[in-house]
């Protein structure tokens, strides 16, 4: 491990890791080999957690194995629905998920014959159901049946949140954005599920830290963020105008540049992409010109470009997605990402426990309390 001396551990490799490659030169953003552009344009969320999870893409028959378990793993036990209607519904659902991942821990306790994998599966699979069953609790009083016919993550989610079959456009794109958030090396969340794993601590623990982490604007939040700006302008008119004047006052534009990459984010232009068709399939523009507008306003004065969430947050928007519930989606899809680096780092394990560099005051001679200033 290198011990060059920067803030927020830029640049220090704090580990080794088979499952994603980010930002290296000839290989883009890959995992466990294989490009983000296949994965999302061939392949569904359910295989893409199935090769992170287990190490291999599915074969047919295991691929609706794995669909079909994940289907029976929807339903929550009562006493976790007793604890996400005591919840309060002024709650950010992110508290929800990280409260409901917990408590599952509680519920049903990683053990040996419900080890690593069973708990990854359960927590795929029951997310959803966590965040909409409190949902629709405190907007209209609805106990949810959180179980559904459809055998994806993503249409599962978009038939709890409207009540219906999803459109098919949304829960392909759905099912795209799931893939692009899965995986992303040693970001925020998935360093701190780490450290946390790396502790020998439960799986549910690792879990509920990486939310955690998650939840600050500088990760997760930043996809809320863009879309508040983006809805502040009326026109890409107006948009210019207003980004123009931020920049001038030195505000932070959320959804542009990123750690890791300096030319562009890879999975960028896939959700643009599908941002675009969904806009297209809504007849209305609106919120694709403003965004757009606003990128080229930011390369051309700053040389950002947008990351992942820019984008995201009006294919979001036009799924019919409240705001508040972005990072969350975030969050059910990430969560293989966690489990595939927890299972990882349980293979070799070594506590992660860093130096500090001590800035602090010299060695003191102890004051009585009278000698005190």
């Amino acid at each position: 491990m290198t011990t060059k001396k920067q803030g927020g551990l830029a640049d220090i490799i704090a580990g080794q890791t088979s499952i994603s490659t980010v930002g290296k030169q000839g290989k883009g953003l890959s995992y466990r080999g294989y490009s983000i552009e296949d994965l999302a344009s061939k392949a569904t969320f359910e295989e893409t957690a199935y090769l992170l999870i287990y190490g291999k893409l599915p074969n047919l028959a295991e691929l609706q194995q794995y669909k079909k378990k994940l289907q029976g793993l929807r339903k929550l036990p009562a006493g976790l629905l007793l604890i996400l209607e005591q919840l309060p519904g002024t709650a950010h659902p992110m508290d929800v998920l990280r409260t409901g991942a917990s408590a599952l821990g509680a519920l049903e306790p990683e053990t040996d014959e419900h080890n690593h994998y069973h708990v990854a599966d359960r927590l795929l699979a029951s997310s959803a159901s966590m965040l909409l069953y409190w949902h629709h609790f405190h907007t209209s009083g609805l106990r949810l049946d959180t179980e559904t016919e459809n055998d994806s993550i993503a249409g599962h989610f978009l038939q709890l949140l409207h009540g219906h079959t999803p459109n098919e456009l949304h829960e392909k794109g759905l099912d795209a954005s799931l893939i692009l958030y899965a995986e992303h090396e040693f970001n925020a969340s998935t360093f701190a599920a780490r450290v946390t794993g790396s502790t020998l601590s439960d799986i549910y623990s690792a879990v509920t830290t990486g939310i955690g982490t998650l939840r600050g604007n500088l990760h997760g939040g930043a996809n809320e963020a863009a879309m508040a700006l983006i809805e502040a302008f009326n026109s890409p008119s107006e948009a210019e105008k207003g980004i123009l004047q931020m920049l001038q006052s030195k505000k932070l534009i959320m959804g542009f540049g990123h750690r890791v990459y300096s030319v562009c984010d890879p999975r960028s232009d896939i959700i643009k992409q599908w941002s675009k068709k969904l806009s297209d399939e809504a007849k209305d523009s609106s919120l694709y010109s403003i965004s757009e507008r606003i990128e080229q306003i930011m390369m051309q004065e700053k040389k950002l470009f947008p990351n992942l969430d820019f984008y995201s947050a009006s294919a979001y928007r036009l799924m019919g997605i409240p705001t508040s519930l972005f990072t969350p989606v975030f969050v059910i899809s990430r969560i293989s990402g966690w489990v595939a680096h927890l299972i990882e780092q349980r293979a070799h394990n070594r506590i992660i426990r860093p130096n500090a560099d001590y800035v602090g005051p010299e060695p003191s001679p102890w004051l009585s309390i009278d000698q005190r200033a």
